[in-house]
């Protein structure tokens, strides 16, 4: 059976696309297939180990790949971060070269239009160029207080919301995904709602944020996510996630519990062997 049919997008299938180094060649036009969930890349690009305003982190794990679009993207926002004087950005996982599960079982970062970024505004990162080692052991600190859905003051400054101000604004960007409790400060002291409809709540999300790109423009083969939904999302919808249900739902692990996987795109089969 195929690893790209049904139930046997599995380890397996993980396996296959962790094992490919390099990027699948094109004529130079990239393409993100599938879904975010269920997808792969062409014609990926690795984003430098350092740039202005960011530094890439858990560089071992080699998922630094994404389409050009998410490359431009976090050029631009480092560049903004660094002219604003918020700090350097601290980025974690892309996607591998040619998009794809994950052994690791990340359901998301197939398609190279997703990336993880700290909310940790490091000031040793912006006076220097970290180690490999450093890269490898810093931890992404909560910014919520211990055994709390608070955010921790000592851990959130304005620039971690103007941070997320801005890259909300970019029109490339569909969504990003934070902690519910990171929502809710936002909701309390953000003096503009008009871009926090992009700001969704998720589980997890309380050390770094997760942005996703739209598909790219003429790309056929990308599929979109469903729409965000109107308002800016500081209404009932988020009390959910504080309620008695969610907690019960993240206590009994069916929160993060994976659904079958859906199948990849028959392309990705060609962009797999290329």
């Amino acid at each position: 059976m195929s690893i790209f049919s049904g139930s046997a997008f599995s380890q397996s299938a993980a396996k296959a696309w962790s094992r490919i180094s390099t990027p699948a060649v094109t004529d130079g036009t990239a393409q993100s297939i599938g879904t975010y969930t269920a997808g792969c890349l062409r014609g990926g690009v690795a984003l430098p180990q350092d740039g202005t305003g960011y530094q890439t982190m858990r560089l071992s794990r080699k998922r630094v790949y994404g389409h050009p679009d998410l490359i431009h993207f976090l050029e631009k926002l480092g560049r903004t971060s660094v002219a604003e004087g918020w700090g350097v950005l601290l980025v974690g996982d892309l996607g591998q070269p040619r998009g794809g599960p994950t052994l690791s079982g990340h359901r998301s970062h197939q398609t190279g239009l997703d990336v993880d970024i700290w909310y940790l505004l490091s000031q040793e990162a912006a006076a220097r160029s970290l180690t490999f080692d450093e890269r490898e052991t810093w931890g992404a600190p909560s910014v919520l207080a211990v055994k709390s859905d608070a955010v921790d003051a000592s851990h959130w400054s304005p620039a971690n919301e103007k941070v997320l101000e801005a890259a909300a604004r970019m029109p490339e960007v569909e969504r990003i995904f934070v902690n519910a409790g990171v929502k809710r400060q936002l909701c309390a002291s953000s003096a503009t709602r008009d871009w926090l409809r992009k700001i969704r709540p998720w589980w997890g999300h309380d050390d770094h944020f997760h942005v996703r790109l739209k598909c790219p423009v003429g790309d056929s083969q990308c599929q979109s996510q469903e729409p965000v939904p109107a308002g800016d999302g500081c209404d009932a919808s988020l009390d959910w996630w504080f309620s008695a249900e969610a907690r019960e739902q993240l206590r009994s692990g069916k929160a993060r519990k994976p659904a079958k996987a859906p199948a990849l795109p028959e392309q990705c089969q060609a962009v797999l062997k290329e």
